[in-house]
């Protein structure tokens, strides 16, 4: 039995870009995603994760959501959307409107569930997906974001992280191969760091060395295909049937050369083995151009000059500029109003300005870079501990990055204007 699926990760529904809204974008892809589902009719939509750039969503990030989730289900009536918690969503937000997401054929994994008897609740992570006569295609194993205080300390099999890791792993692959039949395929969606897979500058910094990023022997071969979220370059890690979607829009200018895309999977275990699984990556047009400009003063203007013209009256549908320039000498004081006024009118949003300073040394021109965006916590830490005088600990890096990403998910009160 063949089962047929799109997989796509890491919208971001909120995100704001230099102060700026994405929702123009993000109701363009959803728009598009649409025309997708109503031509193509999967049986399903995964959706591997950071459906929301933060944990305490805007009402008009989650009206988004549910408003496709509703368009969706009228456009594809048997198709199911099944969705998992990354690491920039709330668990417990996601899950809590499991009533609304019944009413359109859509389930929500945030949280990995345990029993009374400290046993894992497999029936919550393992999903059915149907055809169109309710048959039972595949099955999907739902893994959200790991964060070690949800799964370490159950029982001896998950003393640490690593190990609790494997240990959910080996249970749902164990028992989802109970339940299958041959001619059903499985699915495993996760929202993980993969050891190998290229990360873009826009992706949370969780990781230090490597140390937590998961590898694909966990997975071993009785799983048809790996959907994953988490990193935003479209990519497969090792195998073609292991890939992150990538994210639906660029997230930052280095993600400007992605060929963003959702991917349409088909798979079909009865098959012979070189025609079971096939997959076409459907592009996203992109409605909003990232122009990163680069280059000496003169070039920076030069460049301008090369852009379109023509204004665009609603501000969120501008192009974004960004500009790193190289400079011996310190910049013009009104260089931000020249550039401006350089650009056509009603038509860019200028973003960012960055100077590349050229120091001479001899006969060689020597760069360093001033970037006036405001420090980061992890550079601010890091900053601290070389002033304190201690050398450069990954151990103690590591630690303060998890309790930095503890801390950024602690739901608080989020007033609206």
């Amino acid at each position: 039995m063949a089962v047929h699926f799109f997989h796509t990760s890491d919208w971001h529904l909120g995100q704001f870009f230099y102060h700026h809204s994405r929702q123009y974008e993000h109701q363009q892809f959803l728009a598009w995603l649409i025309q997708q589902i109503q031509e193509k009719q999967p049986h399903a939509l995964l959706i591997a994760g950071d459906i929301f750039d933060v944990i305490n969503p805007a009402s008009s990030a989650q009206k988004q959501l549910y408003q496709f989730l509703a368009d969706a289900h009228e456009a594809a009536p048997h198709m199911q959307t099944l969705m998992i918690a990354g690491n920039h969503d709330s668990g417990y937000r996601i899950e809590q409107v499991e009533p609304l997401l019944e009413k359109y054929n859509a389930k929500a994994v945030g949280l990995i569930h345990w029993k009374d008897d400290q046993t894992l609740d497999i029936d919550r992570l393992l999903t059915p997906i149907f055809d169109a006569e309710h048959n039972i295609v595949a099955w999907c194993l739902t893994l959200p974001f790991l964060r070690p205080a949800e799964i370490t300390g159950f029982n001896e099999q998950t003393q640490d992280s690593q190990s609790a890791i494997e240990y959910l792993h080996q249970q749902l692959i164990k028992e989802a191969k109970a339940r299958k039949t041959p001619e059903q395929a499985l699915i495993l969606m996760s929202h993980a760091h993969l050891l190998g897979a290229e990360e873009s500058d826009s992706e949370r910094p969780i990781i230090i060395g490597h140390q937590e990023a998961l590898s694909t022997q966990l997975f071993g071969d009785d799983i048809d295909y790996v959907a994953l979220g988490h990193l935003h370059k479209p990519q497969q890690i090792q195998k073609p049937n292991i890939r992150y979607s990538g994210a639906p829009i660029p997230l930052s200018f280095s993600e400007t050369q992605y060929k963003h895309q959702v991917v349409d999977v088909h798979l079909d275990p009865t098959a012979p083995p070189d025609q079971q699984f096939q997959f076409e990556p459907l592009i996203i047009p992109r409605s909003i151009n990232l122009h990163r400009l680069t280059g000496e003063l003169q070039e920076i203007f030069q460049k301008i000059q090369q852009l379109a013209t023509g204004e665009i009256t609603d501000i969120e549908q501008r192009d974004y500029v960004d500009i790193e320039y190289f400079s011996l000498t310190p910049p013009p004081l009104d260089l931000r109003q020249q550039i401006e006024q350089a650009l056509p009118a009603n038509r860019y949003r200028l973003v960012r300005i960055v100077r590349k300073m050229l120091q001479q040394e001899g006969d060689q021109l020597i760069e360093s870079k001033i970037d006036l965006e405001p420090p980061t916590p992890e550079k601010l830490f890091q900053q601290l501990w070389q002033n304190m005088g201690y050398t450069p600990d990954t151990e103690v890096e590591r630690d303060f990055l998890l309790l930095l990403e503890e801390a950024q998910n602690i739901e608080t009160p989020h007033a609206e204007g």
